[in-house]
């Protein structure tokens, strides 16, 4: 099982990414799934996760600015950043909490990382 994502990239401030993050392999079932950051320095720290039935949460730093959305039939997850400001440099990972067919139960999987770089 694995969470690939992509999207990332440099973008002006005040500009606009989508990342995406697909799970894949042998799945039964997709619980939770999020998005973390980790700036250069800094611990990593939760941007935004979406349960399988749609309810949201946001840091409050993104507030107004991300939109995290999933379709679950794809098993994928989605980030959509507005607004982007200078702060919001840093590597974005993917996790999701995916029960594994014939598997140990749930497990916490992380995505690879995908560096996003806002520019002045």
């Amino acid at each position: 099982v694995q969470l690939v994502e992509s999207g990332g990239g440099l973008v002006g401030a005040g500009g606009s990414l989508t990342l995406s993050c697909a799970a894949s392999g042998n799945i039964f079932s997709v619980n939770a799934m999020g998005w973390f950051r980790q700036a250069p320095g800094k611990q990593r720290e939760l941007v935004a996760d979406i349960t399988k039935t749609y309810s949201t949460n946001y840091a409050d730093s993104v507030k107004g600015r991300f939109t995290i959305s999933r379709d679950n039939a794809k098993n994928t997850v989605y980030l959509q950043m507005n607004d982007l400001k200078l702060e919001d440099t840093a590597v974005y990972y993917c996790n999701a909490f995916i029960w594994v067919s014939d598997g140990p139960g749930w497990l916490d999987v992380w995505g690879q990382g995908t560096l996003v770089t806002v520019s002045s």
